[in-house]
């Protein structure tokens, strides 16, 4: 656990090359975008399983996490069920690790210490290309996968009624990566009349629930996040509906992917497919996830080909140096949070 804690902490610095992933696939006739480590040959947009058996794994002890979208430990608890299920659907010991940053996350799968995960909308596509990450579920009911929404918030008593009126006022995005919490934005809101970096400089708040809490609290004038936390957030009383006013809402997105590492052996990939599909989720679970009760089949090709086609246009697409940018934003951020954390209280 202690090597784990060590390769979760070390994703914020950037990107590590580790003997897991070892030596790039020389041969390999397609990559696309993937990162020089994998391959993709049958040009499904994902990374292929290693054709070497010695490179295809099957440990003992399988780790996951799920997106830091909000705190962390708050999900805890929340997949305990679903983690003790998986121990027994697939006989292995099942660890959850709560990250605390979406390249930490990444970082972790690509070093080979995180084996599968929920990846956030955005960083989907830099799990993809960077780590490796083979999206095959994501949370739905009996009838389909659900989605969500971006919504541009602002405090229920503040003037603001329409998109317009936020120019030059203080505006929260939820982090560098975030579809809903940066991406999207910029690619929707210059059609409602508020261009982003022209208009406003969007303060980077850390996560969804930082910036729902700030319009809140008066320290931003509107925010832009993802509808399916600032849903959560009222349903566990967090937050209050009367205390805010939505001032748009986006087309839908798919929500969290869970995706596992490449080279993972097939039978166990397959295994750990079955074990997702084939649990219901709890009351309690239902309760968090707004009624979804199930993992769904989802491909990366296809499901993601929305997030993809925002990325691009939001001259953000998926590859090393916007993943660098990003690790490197997000490292900048915690060690701001550290020193003010660790200052004198007046």
């Amino acid at each position: 656990m202690r090597t784990l804690t060590l390769a979760l902490l070390s994703g914020v610095c950037g990107l590590i090359h580790s003997p897991v992933t070892a030596q790039a696939q020389d041969a390999c006739p397609n990559r696309g975008q993937l990162e020089t480590l994998y391959c993709d040959a049958d040009h499904d947009l994902v990374a292929d399983v290693p054709k070497d058996p010695a490179k295809q794994r099957d440990p003992s002890t399988l780790v996951w996490a799920y997106t830091p979208v909000e705190d962390p430990a708050v999900y805890a608890n929340v997949f305990k069920p679903f983690t003790d299920h998986l121990a027994q659907c697939t006989g292995k010991r099942i660890v959850y690790y709560p990250v605390q940053s979406n390249s930490a996350e990444i970082e972790a799968m690509r070093s080979g210490r995180l084996h599968f995960a929920g990846f956030s909308t955005g960083p989907t596509g830099f799990a993809v290309n960077m780590a490796g990450a083979v999206p095959f579920a994501a949370k739905g009911n009996a009838k389909e996968v659900q989605g969500y929404n971006l919504l541009a918030i602002v405090k229920a008593s503040s003037p603001y009624q329409k998109l317009p009126d936020l120019k030059g006022k203080k505006v929260a995005h939820a982090s560098p990566s975030s579809n809903s919490g940066n991406l999207a934005p910029r690619v929707l809101f210059p059609a409602e009349g508020l261009t982003v970096d022209q208009d406003y400089k969007p303060v980077m708040s850390g996560g969804h629930d930082k910036s729902i809490l700030g319009v809140g609290t008066g320290d931003y004038d509107m925010a832009a996040v993802a509808s399916d936390v600032f849903d959560r957030m009222i349903t566990r009383g967090t937050i209050k509906a009367a205390d805010y006013r939505i001032l748009y809402r986006s087309p839908i997105f798919p929500t969290s992917s869970f995706a596992h590492a490449h080279d993972l052996k097939p039978e166990l990939a397959s295994k750990l497919r079955e074990c997702f599909y084939s649990f219901r989720f709890t009351p309690e679970m239902q309760k968090e996830f707004g009624g979804d009760d199930r993992f769904l089949p989802i491909t990366y090709q296809k499901d993601w080909a929305v997030v993809r086609d925002v990325a691009e246009k939001s001259g953000t697409p998926y590859n090393k140096a916007a993943y660098d940018a990003e690790a490197k934003r997000e490292a900048e951020a915690q060690a701001k949070k550290q020193q003010e954390s660790a200052a004198p209280k007046p």
